[in-house]
């Protein structure tokens, strides 16, 4: 699932997110959601989120509870 929508993410996730510095390559990093910082409904960038080790990125993918 992508991380495009609001409504698709809440704390506790496991999410793949994109860090600023690493935008041009696309590396992902691998985290459970702390804060969710976008406050409009969607983004095309994906959601802006915290994760619960500070680190702050777009979410690129969520993993469905069988993903572990």
């Amino acid at each position: 699932m992508s991380g495009k929508n609001r409504k698709d993410i809440k704390a506790g996730l496991k999410v793949d997110i994109v860090l600023k510095q690493d935008q041009r390559t696309g590396k992902r990093t691998t985290g459970i959601v702390k804060d969710i910082l976008t406050n409009s409904s969607s983004h095309p960038h994906g959601i802006k989120v915290r994760l619960q080790d500070g680190q702050v990125g777009r979410v690129q993918h969520i993993y469905l509870t069988e993903e572990g």
